[in-house]
């Protein structure tokens, strides 16, 4: 991915050296694993966080235990928090656009945290493990850069384009959030059994992925940013973080009626079409039937 030359953004906090370091114990690898890697991309409140720790505490997994650490950073740590910045402000940029050319107002971009083990947000307290997400009760993004270097060792996913769409994913939440999607989808999914309340999470998740390809799309068109290879380590990215995979990487068979995020086919395809058109009113995932079909 392209990024020499771009601006850095103003609304991004370095919390790296504020943070208690959170230590995952009991239940081995395969509890960590899931805690992070199963709410990745996920959005919205923190509900989806806590509902995923819990599961796995239940199911013997992850515990946590804070303790304060000192923060070392290296050379990488430092490159990541720059392509962060880069990446936050081509979505400022993008949403800015889209947004004057749809005629919904101006852009509020939202903040976003980078920190280490744990971290106090406007939503509860969240942690490492439940990967980056997005609190709408603040207005921002949360993420621990250590997450995108699990996400080669765990899932086999990388690359800077890889990681441009996890951030870009969760910028869709926001975007979801100004425009009213994120508030009824929650309102809705409080008033619904838990099988049906996934269901909507399922479309907010699919959405979120669609604006983070048409944000990708049209970034590419105002910097170039994208080079050979970016599309297809995004798109296999997409493709390991869908609940049938991981639920079989985990526990060797899928769940359909537990999914909150989607099919990997799904989050592929919808971030596929994201990339292709570019086009912010080609994303309802609510009004087709469910599966939304592209």
């Amino acid at each position: 991915m392209r990024l020499d030359g771009r601006r850095t953004s103003g609304n991004i906090q370095d919390r790296r050296g504020m943070s208690g370091k959170a230590i995952g114990i009991g239940g081995g690898i395969v509890g960590i694993i899931i805690a992070a890697v199963i709410t990745l991309l996920s959005g919205g409140d923190m509900s989806d966080v806590a509902r995923t720790v819990f599961d796995n505490v239940q199911n013997g997994g992850l515990q946590q235990q804070q303790a304060h650490a000192a923060v070392e950073l290296d050379a990488e740590d430092q490159r990541l928090f720059d392509l962060s910045s880069k990446v936050l402000a081509g979505t400022e940029d993008v949403w800015t656009k889209i947004f004057r050319e749809q005629g919904w107002g101006e852009y509020r971009a939202p903040q976003m945290v980078v920190y280490s083990g744990a971290v106090q947000t406007g939503c509860g307290q969240g942690t490492a493990q439940t990967g980056p997400f997005y609190c709408s009760a603040d207005e921002t993004v949360y993420i621990d850069l250590d997450f995108f270097k699990s996400m080669q060792s765990q899932i086999g996913a990388s690359g800077d384009f890889c990681y441009a769409y996890v951030i870009a994913h969760e910028v869709g939440h926001h975007v979801q959030h100004l425009l009213g999607t994120l508030d009824q989808a929650h309102a809705a999914m409080s008033r619904m059994s838990e099988a049906e309340a996934n269901k909507i999470s399922v479309r907010l998740e699919l959405q979120a992925d669609y604006y983070a390809g048409v944000w990708g799309h049209v970034d590419n068109q105002m910097f170039g940013s994208i080079e050979p290879g970016d599309v297809e380590n995004a798109i296999n990215a997409a493709s390991k973080i869908g609940d049938d995979y991981l639920q079989k990487k985990a526990y060797g068979r899928e769940m359909p009626e537990s999914f909150n995020h989607g099919r990997s086919e799904w989050r592929v395809n919808w971030l596929s079409k994201g990339l292709k058109t570019g086009d912010p009113l080609q994303g309802d995932t609510f009004s087709d039937s469910y599966p939304p079909r592209i």
